[in-house]
């Protein structure tokens, strides 16, 4: 938690000049100017700001390694070599550059998300949420998200392949732009760049914000329907959601999942040894892989069985109860074979 009200979150009833480094770009200083731009105008046009600098709204944004438009600027972040977030200042290439209470360092999205992000958040979650959610999912977002970057940034970790930072690097024109195409060409596919990795890098913040938002609701469900289940290797949910996390997170015995689908069909989900491994927990019987209608429903008992996976990871019926009954049989041979 800040102890100064951040520039920007107070009253002030003036436009905000928030500036960053020119030149090559990465995950950090792009998700720093995402960040800001959710925090202190969401409704503005992101791309406009980087692409001709229009500000129609609270917040302008430059580029630039100019000591004068540095020291100008409301918020300088990446730059300037000067960490004092009272004054707008959140860089982190000092020689004693702030830390988390781990030992890592900052980097600069790392900074403003400290400081910005609940704003970010409150702004972007469409659905009404208390204090208590907005910071949960700030805290989610910064564990999953920005220390990756933060580590990435100074050269502790890679994000590696496909990652956030990859997908950035890659907005970036080649090193020879300035050689086939002149160096005002360079600049302006440099800056274009720029715009690109940032809409790219909002659009994945709004998804992760709002799955964060999903995945907290998620937990409460789960929970709920554990406390009821009568059997508590069985959990039955009415509606489909993830619950993988939520079982290894709280070392929920849980061995097979009931829930819908969209077509109305009930599937029963094999709970893997461990998160997000291949495998189960207890495979469904070796006699229902790969049958279906009839022959399925011949082998399990259960008259509307519908599919069992030859993988036998997963089956179906086509009514809740007809499912319950699976996950149940499914069990009691289990049960039998283990004897």
């Amino acid at each position: 938690m800040s102890e100064h009200t951040p520039i920007g979150l107070g009253h002030e009833a003036r436009t905000i000049t928030a500036l960053t480094h020119s030149g090559n770009f990465h995950a950090d200083e792009t998700l720093g100017y995402v960040v800001l731009h959710y925090a202190l105008a969401p409704m503005g046009d992101l791309r406009a700001r980087i692409l001709d600098g229009a500000s129609d709204d609270c917040l302008k944004f430059q580029r630039s390694r100019d000591p004068a438009h540095i020291h100008s600027a409301d918020i300088a972040f990446d730059v300037g070599g000067i960490y004092d977030p009272s004054n707008g200042r959140y860089d982190h290439h000092m020689k004693n550059k702030p830390l988390r209470e781990d030992g890592t360092p900052y980097s600069a999205a790392g900074l403003l998300w400290k400081d910005y992000g609940k704003a970010a958040v409150r702004n972007l979650v469409r659905t009404q949420v208390d204090d208590e959610t907005i910071n949960a999912i700030w805290l989610s977002i910064d564990k999953s998200l920005i220390v990756p970057i933060d580590m990435d940034d100074n050269g502790i970790a890679k994000m590696g392949k496909l990652s956030l930072a990859d997908i950035v690097s890659a907005c970036s024109p080649p090193w020879d732009t300035a050689e086939l195409h002149g160096p005002e060409e360079a600049k302006r596919r440099e800056t274009l760049g720029f715009a690109n990795a940032a809409t790219a890098v909002a659009s994945h913040l709004v998804n992760t914000v709002d799955r964060v938002r999903a995945s907290l609701k998620a937990t409460d469900r789960v929970l709920a329907a554990y406390k009821q289940a009568e059997d508590k290797r069985i959990l039955l949910m009415d509606t489909g959601m993830p619950t993988e996390k939520v079982i290894f997170e709280h070392d929920l015995p849980v061995v097979y999942v009931v829930s819908p689908t969209g077509s109305g069909q009930w599937n029963v989900k094999a709970v893997p040894p461990e998160r997000g491994a291949f495998g189960q927990r207890v495979s469904l019987p070796e006699a229902w892989a790969g049958l279906d209608t009839q022959a399925l429903a011949t082998a399990s008992g259960v008259p509307d069985a519908v599919f069992a996976h030859p993988a036998r990871f997963i089956c179906g019926a086509a009514s809740k109860d007809g499912a319950l009954m699976m996950a149940k049989r499914a069990l009691e041979i289990d049960a039998v074979l283990q004897k």
